[in-house]
């Protein structure tokens, strides 16, 4: 399943909720970044795709805990600066790679990352300094699987987090809670029609964010 095909599982949460709240399973309190409006976002995805310098600096202060905490998970704490250091000076690298019109720039940047680890821990288990856990992984496939995941959960939970608290509060009710339109608008006092427009809005920006994540191309 690709990212954007995680997104259409949500959709069709009625069907496994139980698979939604796995997609889902990492907590807000993961990311430490403060919310940001989508306009500065905006803006500084369009100054990083044109090579201002600053936008450097500014995508590093806005992203770079998504990052590091992406390599923590899988390359362990002791090696993620040094990884994180890699994807940053990839993405500058590379930066002509990324247009907005192919996903958000929190997704692109997740997804040099997750190719950066992959890389790091094959590195690693070639040198054999963990063979131990290489056996426990299996195949090549399951190392690929388990980073993507791992990425599109941050991802995901990136993205319900730079939502206001109305919309945000109405997707966790209608994922973890499998609540129908109707039962959400009963619970928050809210017009059926502003629940269905929040929904909407939201699905949209996971949605994109998850589009940025399979955009990526390997450094």
């Amino acid at each position: 399943m690709n990212a954007v095909g995680a997104t259409d599982l949500m959709v069709r949460r009625r069907r496994s909720p139980g698979r939604v709240h796995q997609m889902i399973g990492v907590g807000y309190g993961d990311l430490v970044t403060p919310p940001e409006d989508e306009a500065p976002l905006t803006l500084l995805e369009q100054r990083f795709a044109a090579g201002y310098e600053d936008s450097l600096q500014q995508a590093y202060q806005h992203f770079g805990p998504l990052v590091y905490r992406l390599c923590c998970r899988t390359v362990g704490e002791g090696e993620a600066a040094d990884v994180s250091q890699e994807v940053w000076v990839a993405a500058w690298r590379g930066r002509s790679g990324y247009h907005r019109d192919r996903g958000s720039l929190a997704g692109w940047l997740v997804g040099i990352a997750r190719f950066k680890c992959i890389d790091h821990l094959r590195a690693r288990e070639r040198a054999g300094r963990a063979r131990a856990a290489a056996e426990q992984a299996g195949a090549e496939g399951d190392l690929d699987d388990s980073t993507a995941l791992t990425a599109e959960r941050l991802l995901l939970a990136e993205a319900l987090r730079q939502l206001d608290s109305r919309p945000r509060s109405v997707l966790e009710l209608a994922f973890y809670s499998d609540a129908t339109h109707q039962e959400i608008a009963e619970r928050t006092g809210l017009p059926l029609g502003t629940v269905k427009s929040d929904i909407r809005r939201g699905l949209d920006r996971l949605r994109r964010y998850l589009e940025g994540f399979d955009a990526a191309d390997r450094p």
